[in-house]
């Protein structure tokens, strides 16, 4: 007999919730959006009313307080994700907080305490680590399809200077590193399957914001290299590249996976430059937040680990934290 779906709730109407992982979630099988809160019930109502969903909330705690809602999903900003997650376990909620969870590391330990004492889930929404490209990139390169891996070679950017947008806003925890580095940073962890040894770091501000408007930073790892440059001030674009000494693997699009179209992983075997040794993967249709959604909810349902548990995000900050230490110091940083 099919399990009953995980019954969802949803702090905040953010553009990022109600335009991509509430839709995703309400394909899933495994989840169902039962309720939206907002600090400006109006804002909860439309949103409810324009996505079909039952139960609208004017402040995050009477959503908490609905014994009906197992799990909740947290977009809010970034300086508020490990208060309003602390809140939900407290209330018994499990807990898909989106990336990066915390500003810092020490902050983002509170969760563990949190997490152990509640005995609830608490994961971090990197989508990424669920989408069959990332999945089927990650078995050629394990089956040894490039070889040996030693390098992995990213960019993530776009263009954004609203001064008005919580990306812009330092104290939030806006900037390109935590905002899109983060992302570079934890497939690099994923697919080399190991933690950096250390980390170089090149950061410049933007004059009025303070926000890191473009970062590169370099990774070392045991069995290899992972260089990346992200930047909110730059033309959109976004790609990996993972090379080995036989070949190499590009992710099309990496991280905006789109949920109406097929995706590519390229393999290359290096014959010529001119791409004769190119042969194509499609992947097919999928969006990554039902698959994200859908993966949580299924871990609650079978007691599962979830995708992406507090050890590994806590992990991602240490590296981010040490790309920003390097970038005051100019010298090689620990994690």
């Amino acid at each position: 007999m099919a399990k009953p779906k995980v019954k969802w709730g949803v702090l905040g109407a953010a553009s990022i919730a109600t335009k991509k992982v509430i839709p995703g979630m309400q394909k899933g099988e495994w989840s169902e959006i039962a309720a939206i809160a907002s600090r400006d019930l109006k804002k909860a109502k439309d949103a409810a009313r324009k996505l079909g969903i039952a139960k609208a909330y004017g402040s995050y705690e009477e959503l908490l307080a609905d014994p009906e809602i197992e799990a909740v999903y947290n977009p809010l900003p970034n300086h508020l994700h490990v208060p309003w997650s602390v809140k939900a376990a407290e209330e018994g909620k499990h807990v898909l907080c989106e990336k990066p969870l915390s500003l810092s590391v020490a902050e983002a330990r509170t969760l563990l305490e949190a997490r152990d004492r509640c005995s609830v889930k608490i994961g971090e929404a990197f989508m990424v680590k669920t989408h069959p490209q990332w999945l089927r990139a990650r078995e050629l390169i394990r089956k040894g399809v490039i070889g040996d891996l030693r390098a992995i070679v990213g960019g993530f950017s776009y263009f954004n200077r609203d001064p008005e947008n919580v990306r812009n806003k330092v104290e939030w925890g806006g900037g390109a590193l935590m905002d899109i580095g983060c992302y570079p940073i934890t497939t690099s962890r994923f697919i080399f399957g190991e933690e950096p040894l250390s980390v170089l770091g090149l950061i410049e501000r933007d004059p009025d914001f303070r926000t890191d408007r473009l970062a590169s930073a370099i990774l070392e790892f045991p069995s290899g290299q992972a260089v990346f440059t992200c930047s909110t001030q730059l033309v959109s674009y976004q790609r990996m590249q993972f090379l080995g000494t036989t070949g190499r693997i590009e992710i099309e699009i990496p991280f905006n996976a789109p949920p109406d179209r097929p995706t590519k992983i390229f393999i290359d075997d290096g014959r010529d430059v001119f791409g004769g040794g190119i042969r194509m993967e499609t992947i097919p249709v999928c969006d990554q937040y039902t698959v994200q959604g859908d993966a949580f909810s299924q871990a609650i349902r079978e007691g599962r680990e979830v995708p992406v548990p507090l050890e590994d995000a806590i992990a991602n900050m240490a590296v981010i934290e040490a790309v920003f230490r390097a970038g005051e110091s100019g010298h090689w940083e620990k994690p």
